[in-house]
């Protein structure tokens, strides 16, 4: 069974096209690409494209949307460039549209007695932070590129972060959603309500659908309460398998409490020590696991104590041999830095083959002991295997041997994906866990995919863009002829 779709074939957005869509939208709206709009961070691909639009409303982007359904002219969506899966590049095909929505940043409303936002998805996601911050609220979505990613790129990828834990996924976070549908027409869906069962969710739908099915344009927000204490520590652990007993722990003695868990291993440490030796860390001796916690408590508590306790009930138990709890914001500011400096450090040394995957809980620590094990046996390489462990999601990221080149083992790649892949369908898990499918998965998930579940995408792909013009060949690609 193919999870390919056959619409006719699309057009280029020519000079001609650039000049009638031009025509229809205020001065400077369309332009020709700048190079910036043709990358994506780690390299792999440079896109093409025709026109670079930049609408400032949302009756603009239904303009746009309009004219590139007319002359049946692809559209791909272009949010902050952070996606790590392609899908705001495309590299090969008719010269699309890029579509920007960075000119519709505005936040349109605040609702602090609702716990509610509402902003146009061109703003930054710090952006959005500082805004429910400046309500006394906090949006708790988290992410390392927060200064560059948009929530518009953040909700068609749903994205997840540091807090899933907590608060779950940007899906988890909107109450309702404005879009353009691939016809031009305006799906007004920006309600405010916690409960609506008034027929089929098209806010779900479109969240994580990576720009294939519409463009949102702006977004109704949950914000939540800011917690009174916030507590950080990084505490060294026995294991993997350790790790998962403490957050068990952890969430016994402070349930709903635990904001962040993230695992982190020593060679993540060794790699920021070698190209990042100005980010501080708290141990001396790397140990090879550990963990950083975060805690959000209400009034009343302290969160340093509960940390303290928690080390010596783990210390008890076996699971930790190490620890340091931060005693200020500058203290937690440091051990977050360090965190978030792995996958620059990643990127400075450069990955053979990156893995986005999730697992359940109980599996972790058996996938990976597991893929260790296969990896070794396709040759010598470097793992710095990372990531939220409270929900299950890792980075389990494959680097050269000392002295080695990442060009040396490109022969190796696939090979190595596909062996780390493998293993976490095995146990259940997922091949992407929250960066997308983009255009590098989409072999993956017709790989992996339920057939059933691959047959509705692509009748729902039908459905909605019977031309093909959203974000052509992402999630699921275009059949050649």
């Amino acid at each position: 069974m193919t999870h390919a779709i056959r619409p006719e074939p699309l057009n280029p957005a020519d000079d001609a096209f650039a000049e009638r869509l031009a025509a229809l939208l205020p001065p400077r709206t369309v332009s020709p690409p700048e190079a910036r709009y043709l990358e994506e961070p780690r390299g792999r691909w440079h896109g093409v494209g025709g026109v670079l639009a930049r609408p400032r409303s949302t009756a603009e982007v239904g303009t746009v949307v309009r004219a590139c359904a007319g002359a049946r002219v692809g559209i791909v969506p272009f949010g902050g460039g952070t996606g790590l899966v392609g899908g705001q590049v495309m590299a090969s095909g008719p010269a699309p549209v890029i579509l920007s929505l960075e000119r519709m940043a505005a936040v349109r409303a605040v609702y602090p007695s609702e716990n509610v936002l509402v902003v146009e998805v061109g703003a930054t996601l710090a952006e959005v932070q500082e805004a429910a911050r400046a309500a006394g609220r906090m949006f708790p979505l988290t992410l390392a590129s927060q200064g560059t990613a948009r929530i518009g790129g953040n909700l068609a990828t749903n994205a997840g972060g540091t807090s899933v834990l907590r608060h779950g996924n940007i899906r988890d976070l909107c109450l309702g959603l404005e879009a353009v549908l691939p016809d031009g027409s305006v799906l007004n869906g920006l309600k405010r309500l916690r409960k609506d069962n008034s027929g089929y969710d098209l806010r779900h739908l479109l969240i994580g659908s990576e720009g294939t099915l519409g463009v949102i344009t702006a977004a109704a927000l949950r914000m939540v309460p800011r917690p009174a204490g916030i507590g950080t520590a990084m505490l060294a652990v026995a294991s993997p398998a350790a790790a998962l007993d403490l957050l068990a722990l952890a969430e016994e003695r402070l349930a709903g409490c635990v904001t962040a868990f993230e695992l982190i291993s020593r060679q993540g440490l060794l790699f920021v020590d070698e190209v990042m030796p100005e980010v501080r860390q708290p141990f001396a001796d790397r140990p090879d696991w550990m963990v950083l916690i975060e805690l959000g408590l209400p009034h009343g508590l302290d969160p340093a104590q509960a940390l303290e306790d928690l080390f010596v009930a783990a210390s008890a138990a076996g699971l930790v041999r190490d620890g340091v709890i931060a005693q200020s914001a500058g203290q937690q500011a440091e051990l977050w830095r360090l965190r978030e400096s792995l996958p620059e450090a990643n990127r400075r040394i450069g990955a053979v083959s990156s893995h986005d995957i999730s697992v359940p809980l109980s599996a972790i620590a058996g996938f990976i002991d597991a893929a260790e094990e296969a990896l070794a046996r396709l040759g010598r390489f470097r793992i710095n295997c990372f990531g939220h462990v409270g929900d299950g999601n890792l980075h389990f990221n494959v680097f050269p041997a000392p002295g080695r080149d990442r060009a040396d083992d490109e022969p190796r790649r696939e090979a190595i994906k596909t062996c780390v892949h493998d293993i976490a369908h095995r146990l259940g898990g997922s091949v992407s866990a929250e960066h997308g499918v983009g255009r590098l998965k989409t072999a993956d998930l017709a790989r992996y995919g339920d057939p059933a579940a691959l047959a509705v995408m692509r009748s729902i792909k039908a459905a909605l863009d019977p031309a093909g013009i959203m974000n052509p060949g992402v999630i699921l690609p275009v059949a050649a002829g």
